[in-house]
């Protein structure tokens, strides 16, 4: 969906709800946000664009605690059109993080407001969110927020992770007590590949340069594609064996059955520019645009697997916005890793794909206390172990989710 129709969407929906609780993740390509949306509107409007954190927290519970019901959305802008997603941030007027230790109500000075944000975007533009919104850049570690995101969503959401191969979408049961050990593939711009071992204990293993950023810039250069859905939208439409060279193509049609290729085994990607006396413009962009996603996605989903093999790891979860739930991206990863690990692990893909990061950076606001609000957990509705002690948020997968995939929550502060 257009960046500018979502907003329009969003604030259609939203018209009688507040906001609060914002993160962001500012990567090299997108930036990601993630906030809390409550359903009630009785929180004071003094008037002001950015509104204190303490004045969403308006309701009791029967002890006496804060109670906060709503939802978590999602929204994404390209981070080259970033005055596009601070202009999202003004007129919806969302209410921010603030660390001004006042409880009265009153408004707090402007160098105290702050939003939590991660990835590489969160210091090279923390100067231009000073200066277009006078907020502050709380940063959180980009790798710790996308474990955490990972893992907060796995454990809470039901129907998060699923499979996807030979155009069949299964969802898999997560028991979070037998979770880790796990590998994250995340697929922003490049490519990161974290071990992940329990809550907070990660190593990033390996990584690769040829991501989403390389599908991207490759494709914008050779099909003249503006951006990525244009791109993404248009692979669907190629054949990539007009462009790739395949097994079948150098052994005359035939397999090479003896170790195990097929005759349509890509040998080469791109291999048949070699031998073709054409040009760029004598082939179709849909066919180079396919062959580019495959070549990329192949090559992820076999180091993906070369990596799990190397630490024992069963479980791989693929995730960032590179994927999109684009059913051949998750199909080529999929058929990748069932090739090289001759069928013995699977590639599993999570529906809020693109947010780990930014859920992190929102799930840190718990480090500090917000005016009484201090998020130590976030569970299933249906709880999925005793909660600790402190403010929760209790959330389920919403049933109505549009393609962002809202999730219902409520939170419960001390």
């Amino acid at each position: 969906m257009d960046h500018l129709a979502h907003v329009s969407n969003l604030r259609s929906s939203q018209s009688q709800t507040q906001i609060s609780h914002l993160a962001l993740d500012i990567g090299g390509s997108l930036i990601k946000l993630v906030y809390f949306c409550r359903y009630d509107d009785s929180c004071r409007d003094d008037g002001d664009e950015l509104r204190s954190q303490n004045d969403s927290l308006c309701s009791k519970s029967d002890n006496n605690q804060p109670v906060l019901e709503g939802r978590l959305h999602f929204a994404k802008f390209e981070t080259s059109k970033i005055n596009d997603c601070l202009d999202f941030l003004r007129s919806m007027k969302l209410c921010l993080g603030v660390n001004s230790g006042s409880h009265d109500g009153t408004a707090p000075p402007s160098d105290k407001i702050f939003i939590k944000a991660t990835g590489g975007g969160a210091y090279k533009f923390a100067d231009l969110f000073k200066e277009k919104l006078g907020v502050s850049l709380d940063k959180e570690d980009e790798m710790e927020c996308l474990v955490t995101g990972a893992n907060f969503l796995l454990k809470a959401v039901h129907q998060e992770a699923f499979t996807y191969l030979d155009g069949q979408k299964e969802f898999v049961q997560i028991d979070p007590n037998d979770l880790y050990p796990y590998l994250l593939v995340n697929i922003g711009s490049g490519v990161s590949m974290i071990k992940v071992d329990g809550d907070g204990k990660f190593e990033r293993v390996s990584g690769t340069s040829l991501g989403g950023g390389t599908f991207w810039g490759l494709g914008r250069l050779l099909t003249k594609c503006k951006n990525f859905d244009e791109l993404l939208e248009l692979s669907h439409q190629g054949n990539n064996r007009i462009v790739d060279m395949l097994v079948g193509d150098i052994y005359g049609g035939t397999d090479y059955a003896k170790i195990g290729l097929s005759s349509t085994t890509i040998a080469s990607s791109f291999g048949k520019a070699i031998s073709d006396s054409k040009e760029l413009e004598d082939y179709q962009p849909e066919d180079v645009s396919r062959s580019l996603l495959r070549m990329i996605s192949n090559n992820i989903g076999q180091i993906s697997y070369l990596n799990a093999l190397r630490f024992g790891l069963k479980r791989i979860f693929f995730a960032g916005f590179f994927i999109r739930g684009h059913a051949y991206t998750m199909d080529t990863i999929s058929v990748a890793v069932n090739f090289w690990s001759k069928g013995e692990a699977k590639a599993m893909f999570l529906r809020h794909e693109g947010f780990l990061g930014a859920l992190g950076a929102f799930m840190s606001y718990e480090k500090q206390c917000l005016d009484g609000l201090m998020v130590h957990k976030m569970q299933q509705k249906f709880p999925i172990s005793a909660s600790s002690a402190g403010d929760n948020i209790y959330c389920s997968l919403s049933s109505n989710s549009d393609e962002n995939g809202s999730i219902e929550c409520t939170v419960y502060g001390t």
